[in-house]
């Protein structure tokens, strides 16, 4: 910030400097010069006293002896003077002895000069004799010009009021330097720190002392204004602070300090918001602690309260969960969970909200149990709006403690119920391996070359003693989500090994066993070792072993599939990536894989007669297997036009229905042997 020059208080201090300097300078000066004026008047009337003295004996003498030519050379010797206008020795009345007169001169300054002194300036002395006569005979008389005089008397008072002048300024200029150095310098310096002071934090940058100004006014004047700015940056503080707190009190629950109704809200509509354009989903649960109002009846509602206290300090606990945990007022509070990829996550959630809000509550020496019930919502299917998804929630909540208490419920019956159904088979998933429910079939893969039997892949399957067969794609996602998939996978392993060894035993050494890995087990640390171990078991010839990997499940996390696959080839399994052409995966990818085989997913084989996409997609599959030196086989191979096609475009093994379904090892060992018979025959 910078002032006006115009306005500035140096340039303002300049001007009143300067202006009073020079009229005292030109009062001084036109003092001096008056007193001037009255010394030369005085050494004008002096010059004419001393003239005529001088010259009064020759004038005496001349005028007693009446001598004409003496008085005549007095006068001109009176001349010699160049002031001297006039001058004659006679008597008064009578004709003078002798006199002269000179033109008056005319010099530019003469109207100044007249003003002053006069035009001329008439003297006379009388003329005696000796004593003691003492006769007097005439007088001698003098005119004197006054220019020559003015002329001098001008010089100097110009040179006196020129050096006055200039004294003025002088003077001047050193009052305005010091006036400048003083005050007005360290005031601009105030000015510039005081402009670089942030008005929204005056108490962050004070203004720094001055040298030399410590004690004066200037330096207590900075003193008093970092303190007044040290005051408005407290009170400041205070009042946002003060602001700050009602604000929280105004969207925040008093007791728990959880965000209330209206804040939760907000929140909802940026969540969702952000949901809808990431097309992500978002859960709403309403929880309600079950028999709340008989624990206030019971002991108080301050240990009621404690027990609000502590379910919200289990309640955020999950936060990493969570976006927002809010009490909607009495015992129900209000999460929201994002980026929801099945409402079976929020299932588990919520079951272990419910899990950790029963324990006991401590209260007053006594351990306080509760229930709690919640009402779960999904966007976008049961609505777009975040004030009707948080209503849902809340009749949800309450439609669920009307019919069971300490439970679960989704908005939609038919999400629910599916929800539920889920749970019951991750709860049972947990002891079918103990209860020996799983059960491996086995599906052979043909060449179409030659139309041998070149190998089987295991297949798992789960009989459920009360639902029955329970599909793949059901409980594998659930055996993933919970860890069981370890410990499955590796009695997977061990029963297709198994049966290997006792194919191989029976003559059958060309089957090669392809078992899947799904992406959990790929990333465990021990995965390695423990395929040695089976292998070493049975003494099974390493490259009898197919393990087949997703693309999906491989573009999870590329570099470290790529890991775990090198160490898995280093013990010489074949590796085999299934359902190709449905990840999106990179071919530079690719090409670094030590992949064995690639696995045309059915999806394409299924429609190749019918799509001509699928068929391009088919061909440049099996030329790029090719190409990068891989094996070839088609899923889904159900009929024998489609298994000709395959067989024209160079694809080396095929699998499917057309083949055989998925059959136990006992029908499976019936079905090569006829096979065999067959193709043997023909």
């Amino acid at each position: 910030m910078k002032v006006d020059r115009r306005h500035s208080l140096s340039i303002k201090l300049l001007k009143l400097v300067l202006l009073w300097a020079l009229l005292a300078g030109m009062a001084l000066s036109l003092a001096q010069i008056l007193f001037d004026l009255r010394l030369e008047r005085e050494a004008i009337r002096q010059d004419a006293t001393q003239i005529l003295a001088m010259f009064r004996d020759p004038a005496s003498q001349a005028i007693f002896s009446l001598d004409k030519e003496m008085a005549t050379q007095v006068i001109e010797g009176l001349f010699a003077n160049p002031a001297v206008h006039f001058a004659a020795i006679g008597h008064p009345g009578e004709e003078p002895l002798a006199s002269r007169e000179r033109p008056l001169s005319t010099p530019p300054y003469r109207v100044l000069t007249d003003l002053l002194f006069g035009v001329e300036q008439s003297f006379s002395t009388p003329l005696r004799g000796r004593e003691p006569y003492n006769e007097y005979y005439g007088e001698l008389q003098l005119t004197l010009e006054t220019a020559p005089y003015g002329q001098t008397f001008l010089r100097y008072s110009l040179i006196i009021l020129a050096s006055g002048l200039l004294r003025a300024l002088a003077m001047a200029g050193a009052l305005y330097l010091i006036y400048h150095v003083l005050l007005t310098r360290p005031l601009a310096r105030i000015i510039e720190h005081t402009a670089s002071i942030n008005p929204d934090l005056p108490g962050k940058m004070m203004i720094p002392m001055l040298p030399g100004q410590e004690r004066n006014e200037l330096g207590l004047w900075i003193t008093k204004v970092n303190a007044l700015l040290e005051a408005i940056e407290r009170n400041r503080d205070q009042r946002h602070e003060a602001e700050a707190s009602l604000r929280h009190m105004a969207r925040h629950d008093q007791l728990t300090g959880l965000p209330n109704r209206g804040l939760l809200l907000e929140q909802l509509v940026r969540v969702l918001a952000d949901a809808k354009r990431r097309q992500r989903g978002v859960a709403v649960l309403c929880c309600g602690l079950d028999d709340f109002k008989e624990i206030n009846d019971k002991f108080g509602y301050q240990a009621g309260d404690g027990i609000l206290v502590a379910v919200a300090e289990r309640l955020q606990s999950h936060s990493a969960r969570l976006v927002s945990v809010a009490r909607l007022g009495g015992d129900q509070f209000a999460l929201i969970v994002a980026d929801v990829d099945e409402p079976y996550d929020v299932a588990e959630l919520a079951q272990q909200l419910l899990d950790e809000l029963a324990l006991p509550f401590p209260v007053g020496g006594h351990q306080v149990t509760t229930g709690a019930t919640i009402g779960i919502t999904l966007f976008p299917d049961d609505g777009l709006d975040a004030g009707k998804l948080l209503q849902k929630a809340e009749q949800t909540m309450m439609l669920a403690k009307a019919r069971s208490r300490n439970r679960y419920q989704f908005y939609i019956a038919s999400v629910d119920s599916e929800m539920r159904e889920r749970r019951q088979l991750a709860a049972s998933l947990r002891n079918a391996l103990l209860r020996n429910e799983f059960h491996l079939v086995y599906q052979p893969q043909i060449s179409l070359t030659d139309h041998r039997v070149l190998g089987v892949e295991a297949l798992l399957r789960w009989h459920h003693p009360e639902r029955g067969l329970i599909p793949p794609d059901l409980f594998i996602p659930l055996a993933e989500q919970s860890g069981a998939i370890i410990p499955i996978g590796e009695w997977v392993l061990d029963q297709a090994c198994r049966q290997l060894r006792q194919w191989q035993d029976a003559g059958r050494t060309q089957l090669r066993m392809s078992v899947n890995l799904s992406t959990v087990q790929l990333h465990h640390p021990d995965l390695t070792e423990m395929v040695t171990q089976v292998l070493q078991r049975y003494d099974l010839p390493r490259d009898s072993l197919e393990l087949e990997v997703t693309e999906t499940g491989l573009m999870e996390d590329i570099h470290a599939a790529a890991r775990h696959l090198h160490k898995l080839k280093s013990i010489g399994v074949y590796i085999a990536l299934d359902d190709f052409g449905t990840g999106y995966s990179s071919l530079s990818y690719l090409r670094r894989l030590p992949l064995d085989k690639i696995k045309i997913d059915k999806s394409f084989t299924g429609d190749l007669l019918t799509d001509p996409d699928d068929r391009t997609i088919v061909r440049v599959i099996i030329q790029l297997g090719h190409n990068l030196g891989m094996q070839v086989i088609a899923e889904g191979v159900e009929l024998a036009e489609q298994q000709a096609y395959l067989s024209q475009e160079g694809c080396d093994a095929g699998q499917g229905y057309f083949y055989s379904p998925p059959l136990t090892a006992a029908a499976l060992t019936g079905w090569i042997d006829n096979y065999e018979r067959q193709h043997h025959q023909a």
